[in-house]
């Protein structure tokens, strides 16, 4: 068995305890417990995880509420916290220009743009910027839509159909997973930032596909790590196939200014076909937009579901991501901080014998444990010391992949990250140090 199916400090008492409890949750049949259909298929080992949660004490760690403004700090149940577990990455949700931007929205144009685009909710304010966005990605033309989730689901779902083929990495996120579901295109997964694999799939199966559409992120969520982004575009011109990169979590944390992966490595943006992101990390809005060629930007205006047939994104939140923009471009030493930060986090976290997979250190790092309920007892014995940083458990990950996911911010100071290290490697060498006897499996990440 692993060490950490050896740890958690637990007593006897207790280990007999989520015994049982494991037990009772083996004997109810999913349907009759949750009213779902018994083929619904992660219920189960959901609510294995949950039992054993709450036979060991440990309390919801989701849907936190936090009073006031999440950055480098924030407050929960009154008590103030160092935060790492919000995309806040350049300190910009609530500064003054973005809220007065906000403001002035709603004075002018109200809380809504009552209708979809199409028919009654185009405002000035959303193309000013889609314009910005488009410089900013160096294309022809910009689509946003209200939703970040929808964007990826909506624009690849209206891009192919049954006779299309689209390569997704391993690691790809659910809306792109959605989206390539919607599509009707067979889908092919190649292993994370895997060029060589993503190539091998392209020459079996591409010559049999009308149209191939290859998709990556710019900087996983996850895990902290970026593709080959020159590779993945060669591939792409080598099969004629579309290239679509999904920078959500690289606009403001890649290249110099911030403009994403292409200005990390120094590519004509114009390889990449679509462009997608998100208003809601670096531009602290809500939303999501595709960057791309002007007729491109023009088809999915008219063609995409989450454009035609949903409202506008609120005028007030399209001001204030352009206010964001403004800021972006006038002071690009919140990029150099926050890369400074995750660099030096990443540095001090490996010192300290933690494990952060392939993170590369720009704003995301996780500490990967191995265990959901070692996560969760983790992210809880940091909250009680001050710290915050949320677990990422089944399903969202595999279970042995199970983490604790830190975001950094422009903000955080050297003294901040170094308390947060420090209580983390301590906390976990706690819950970690062997107790007398063994401890069920589903601890370990190993299957019951």
């Amino acid at each position: 068995m692993s060490e950490v199916g050896k740890s958690f400090g637990l007593s006897g008492d207790a280990r007999a305890r989520l015994m049982e409890k494991l037990r009772r949750t083996e004997e109810v049949r999913p349907g009759e417990a949750a009213g779902a259909d018994e083929d619904f298929e992660n219920w189960r080992q959901m609510e294995v995880v949950r039992a054993a949660s709450e036979s060991l004490g440990i309390g919801n760690p989701f849907f936190q509420i936090h009073e006031g403004i999440a950055g480098a700090q924030t407050q929960i149940g009154g008590r103030p916290l160092l935060n790492f577990a919000s995309y806040n990455y350049l300190d910009l949700n609530g500064h003054p220009r973005v809220n007065a931007a906000a403001i002035a929205a709603v004075e002018k144009y109200g809380t809504s743009g009552s209708g979809s685009r199409l028919m009654a909710g185009e405002r000035p304010v959303h193309r000013a910027l889609e314009k910005a966005l488009a410089d900013l990605h160096g294309t022809e033309d910009c689509i946003s839509l209200v939703s970040g989730h929808a964007t990826n689901v909506t624009v690849i779902g209206c891009l192919l159909n049954k006779a299309d083929l689209i390569l997704c990495d391993a690691f790809s996120h659910n809306s792109i997973l959605q989206g390539a579901q919607l599509s009707g295109a067979r889908r092919l997964s190649f292993a994370h930032n895997d060029v060589a694999a993503a190539e091998q799939l392209l020459a079996q199966h591409r010559a049999r596909h009308k149209r191939a559409m290859l998709v990556i992120e710019g900087h996983y969520s996850m895990d902290g790590d970026i593709p080959d982004l020159p590779a993945f575009v060669a591939l792409a011109k080598k099969y004629r196939a579309w290239l679509m990169v999904d920078e959500a979590h690289s606009v403001g944390v890649l290249g110099t200014a911030g403009r994403g992966i292409a200005e990390h490595f120094g590519i004509d943006p114009m390889q990449v076909d679509f462009w997608m992101g998100t208003l809601s990390k670096t531009l602290v809005g809500c939303g999501g937009y595709i960057a791309c060629r002007r007729e491109a930007a023009e088809y999915l205006r008219y063609q995409a579901s989450g454009s035609v047939y949903s409202v506008s994104m609120p005028p007030p939140i399209a001001a204030a991501s352009l206010a964001a923009l403004e800021l972006l471009r006038e002071e690009s030493q919140r990029v150099a901080a926050l890369n400074a930060n995750g660099a030096y986090f990443l540095a001090r976290a490996r010192a300290a014998g933690l494990d952060t997979g392939t993170s590369q250190g720009f704003s995301i790092v996780p500490v990967i444990l191995g265990s959901s309920i070692l996560a969760a007892r983790l992210a809880e014995a940091l909250l009680a010391r001050g710290i915050n940083a949320r677990p990422i458990i089944y399903p969202a990950v595999p279970e042995r992949t199970a983490r604790l996911r830190f975001f950094l911010s422009s903000a955080h100071t050297r003294a901040q990250i170094d308390q947060a290290v420090a209580v983390t490697a301590q906390v976990l060498g706690l819950l970690q140090a062997p107790q007398p006897g063994d401890v069920p499996a589903i601890l370990s990440g190993e299957s019951p």
